[in-house]
């Protein structure tokens, strides 16, 4: 049985001054007529970025933050996972694995672990505490080096399972998350429904009961919503009601946005992580931008996140050398075909929990969720996009609370 080891973060000194000459040395493109990011990332904006991320950010402040948890890495046979694990401060705290997506890491769950552990603290319920468990994605942040080929969400379900169980000892457990965690909880649920109280999903995923022989193309967007909300699943607009019907038209809008990275990590992923690899400011381009795009603020991507926040999150991805890994989890995700759960029956019964921020990327109707899956909580949220753990926090804390209060 693969035991947790305490895990340390500590960049070397000479890796944060190579980033720091790496910075120095950019080579900016020309960007004429570009005041409304309609090319991409804008570049008076990154030349601010980057000036942040050379002469004013602290990784060694953000280190220590990070230590503060209790972080432990496990070996799955040669694939690396770490995690943070923080015991719950309450009568009977409820295990909780929440699981983060691309281009997110595990520190977009910061501004909610201690309030989810520690509930009293914040002037919530002592009851409402839940033991929180947090783990990068195999190749993601902390969980490299990988060098083990074929690592995607089915696999890492089962490595979850794994971890919950076999590692800490949890029988039963609870789970949440959004982008590729939502659709590792939904099926962690649908997978494991003898294990899994319940599934707080920020992001449609419901469980399959079957595979049609009439996929899409690969990287469609119909493929895309598909592999999130289930492969059953395949809405028009007019399946909305029509009350809802404007969350499909926020859909088209935002998939406008995300066909460009898909098309790459799906297809050749490993001629982007060259240049990446190489630059700083090429990959805070690249992670930045989707934060711009995906979140809800009105063309300021710091409306919802500060720029300590991003720094932070790129600064996982250069010193954990681990862009290359995260979009390979596409390639192998998108070309793993989809699987029907082996107990429907079972998966329709583990209750789920469906907030929907009005600037999420996918959007279910509700009549379909409810057929498909045992949705007891479905919740309107005035303000978030795709990245609500990091952009509004305490939104989704109460929220999640809420739905797991019903399963205590």
């Amino acid at each position: 049985m693969p035991q947790a080891e305490p895990f340390t973060v500590a960049v070397p000194d000479e890796d944060i001054a190579d980033l720091h000459r790496r910075i120095d040395r950019t080579r900016f493109p020309a960007d004429f007529a570009n005041e409304d990011w309609r090319f991409g990332m804008n570049r008076e904006y990154l030349e601010s970025f980057l000036h942040s991320w050379r002469h004013e950010y602290d990784w060694r402040e953000t280190e220590a933050r990070i230590n503060s948890y209790n972080n432990y890495q496990v070996d799955f046979d040669g694939v690396p996972v770490h995690f943070i694990h923080e015991r719950g401060k309450g009568p009977n705290p409820m295990p909780l694995i929440l699981t983060h997506g691309w281009p997110w890491t595990f520190w977009d769950f910061e501004q909610v672990i201690r309030p989810l552990t520690d509930p009293a603290a914040f002037g919530g319920d002592p009851a409402d505490a839940f033991d929180v468990v947090v783990p990068s994605l195999p190749g993601f942040g902390f969980s490299t080096p990988l060098r083990v080929d074929g690592l995607q969400t089915s696999k890492g379900v089962d490595l979850w399972a794994q971890l919950m169980t076999d590692v800490l000892g949890y029988e039963r457990y609870a789970a949440a998350g959004g982008d590729f965690g939502a659709m590792m909880s939904g099926t962690l649920g649908f997978r494991y429904p003898e294990r899994v109280l319940g599934v707080y999903l920020t992001l449609p995923s419901l469980p399959s009961t079957g595979v049609p022989d009439n996929l899409p193309e690969p990287g469609s967007t119909s493929q895309l919503v598909g592999m999130l909300m289930g492969p059953a699943m395949r809405t028009s607009r007019d399946d909305f009601a029509p009350e809802e019907r404007h969350r499909y038209d926020v859909m088209e809008e935002r998939w406008a946005t995300a066909l460009s990275h898909i098309a790459v990590h799906t297809t050749d992923p490993q001629t982007l992580a060259f240049a990446l690899h190489d630059s700083p400011a090429g990959l805070a381009s690249w992670l930045v931008e989707r934060r711009r795009n995906w979140s809800d603020n009105d063309g300021n991507v710091e409306e919802a996140f500060s720029r300590q926040f991003l720094l932070d999150t790129v600064s996982i991805y250069w010193f954990t050398e681990s862009f290359v890994t995260t979009s390979r989890w596409y390639w192998h995700t998108f070309r793993t075909p989809p699987q029907a759960v082996s107990d429907p029956e079972a998966a329709r019964k583990v209750p789920l929990g469906m907030p929907v921020f009005p600037k999420e990327m996918v959007f279910v109707p509700r009549a379909a969720a409810e057929a498909a899956a045992n949705v007891i909580h479905w919740t309107e949220q005035p303000r978030g996009g795709h990245f609500a753990p990091a952009e509004v926090p305490e939104l989704f804390t109460d929220d999640l609370r809420a739905f797991f209060r019903q399963l205590r």
